[in-house]
């Protein structure tokens, strides 16, 4: 199915953070010819595998009007956004400049250089706390952060682009993302890290003093949260086939993008010991503010309209291709 789209020339914006720089291994992989726009303020230029890399914010659109005038794009895919909920409680003004202002500056460009198709990453945050599980796309949209309403905002914001300038969008709500390049070659770097796979897997090689579980009191089987891992890999095949999509139909469209399969916190760490082989210490503490027992997605739609099946769907693989990374960060010596 890969391969099929005419939408050959992209240009990958935050192609040099966690998703994006996967992104654009797979666009290489698949044929494409790829340019990258990252600002590196949470990226790494060598996280980019190829194509060409210019460092830019999309805060300025004199650069902005320089990249699109210099290549023809096909298709524009946005991974430059702020994604840490707690932060965006605290300073929301950052998290509304940048994922909203500057995706505006964004989608500006694009209209003024007539090109006509963007994959958005959204997320499940726009759904705010969850009345059913799984969670679908008629479930309403309440978000209760910052964060969420940056993802809705841009998602209303390309309902409105689509009526008055034809841009046709993808926005493909992401829950929990994780894993890494089965090669080992890429993997999850965030400063600081606060995502749970990695947090655990630092504790098992020793780059971290152990892990500690935020609430054990919730209603499910194990008292602690459950969640829905994708496979970043899986994540990133969703993208090409939201490609494919625009270039055959043309039409908008909202997906959730996960496993479908809920996993706890207790489940994710006894994965990890298993599959890493080590021992590591865990403490408990108290709930965090703002955490739902239980996100998981239906992901049928995704299936239906996209084609999509996850590749990567089991815990185990999520868990053991993100050792991979991990085991290769300590022997670079981060």
């Amino acid at each position: 199915m890969h391969g099929m789209t005419d939408l050959k020339n992209l240009l990958v914006v935050g192609g040099a953070g966690y998703i994006g720089s996967h992104m654009v291994k797979v666009l290489l992989q698949h044929g494409h010819q790829v340019t990258i726009l990252d600002n590196l303020s949470t990226g790494y230029a060598d996280a980019v595998m190829g194509g060409e890399f210019l460092k830019g914010d999309l805060a300025d659109r004199d650069i902005l009007k320089e990249v699109m005038s210099r290549r023809r794009f096909n298709a524009v895919m946005h991974f430059a956004s702020y994604i840490e909920v707690g932060e965006s409680v605290l300073n929301p003004g950052k998290y509304y400049r940048n994922n909203v202002a500057n995706t505006l500056n964004l989608l500006d460009a694009m209209v003024e250089a007539r090109v006509c198709c963007f994959i958005f990453s959204s997320s499940a945050a726009v759904y705010g706390n969850p009345q059913r599980a799984p969670l679908d796309e008629d479930h309403p949209t309440s978000p209760v952060n910052p964060y969420g309403r940056t993802k809705l905002l841009v998602e209303q914001i390309l309902e409105d682009y689509d009526h008055a300038h034809g841009l046709k969008s993808v926005s493909l709500r992401y829950f929990n993302a994780a894993g890494a390049d089965p090669s080992g070659k890429l993997g999850e770097r965030h400063e600081p890290e606060s995502h749970l796979i990695p947090r655990v897997l630092q504790s098992a090689s020793g780059r971290r003093n152990g892990v500690t579980v935020f609430g054990t009191d919730y209603d499910t089987p194990d008292g602690t949260c459950i969640r829905d891992y994708i496979h970043v890999v899986d994540l990133c095949e969703a993208h090409l086939a939201g490609l494919d999509h625009l270039s055959s139909t043309q039409r908008s469209l909202r997906v959730n993008l996960g496993n479908g399969n809920g996993y706890s916190v207790r489940e994710v760490i006894d994965a990890s010991r298993r599959v890493t082989q080590r021992e590591f210490p865990v403490s408990y503490g108290e709930r965090r503010a703002g955490d739902a027992p239980r996100l998981v997605a239906e992901c049928a739609l995704a299936r239906k309209l996209l084609g999509w099946n996850p590749r990567y769907p089991e815990l185990d693989t999520i868990i053991e291709h993100a050792w991979r990374w991990e085991l290769n960060m300590v022997k670079r010596g981060m």
